[in-house]
């Protein structure tokens, strides 16, 4: 009987993508508080959140791990209209995520259009 040699490092907790999703589905499931990042980390027996993120690495989990970012994600955004708590610490966490916190301001001419440049004519007072 032979064994396969161990590469190094610590064996996977999820062998499969359907693994995974289940756990992460539990998650949402059995969560009683706030949906976070770091809670669905410590559901899925991991010590930190970017474990969640080298799953994305391994073959066939890259659909999976954004999933789980999405769901996170939209909960963090169903937080935002709850008028009852302070949005700073959504934003906060939503910023995680790439969002950003941004004015644009565009400027254009009448429809749309480039601005069309203003001639400047200059007096001199002294000569009249």
């Amino acid at each position: 009987m032979t064994q396969e040699k161990n590469l190094g490092g610590r064996p996977r907790k999820y062998n499969s993508p359907e693994e995974f999703d289940a756990k992460v589905d539990e998650y949402f499931i059995e969560c009683d508080g706030p949906v976070t990042w770091t809670g669905l980390a410590l559901h899925l027996g991991f010590c930190s959140r970017s474990a969640i993120d080298e799953y994305a690495e391994y073959d066939g989990f890259s659909y999976s791990v954004k999933r789980a970012k999405l769901l996170v994600e939209h909960n963090y955004e169903k937080r935002l209209g709850n008028s009852e708590l302070s949005p700073s610490g959504t934003i906060f966490a939503l910023k995680n995520f790439n969002w950003t916190d941004k004015t644009q301001t565009e400027l254009s001419g009448p429809n749309g259009g480039p601005i069309k440049g203003l001639q400047v004519t200059f007096i001199d007072s002294a000569t009249k």
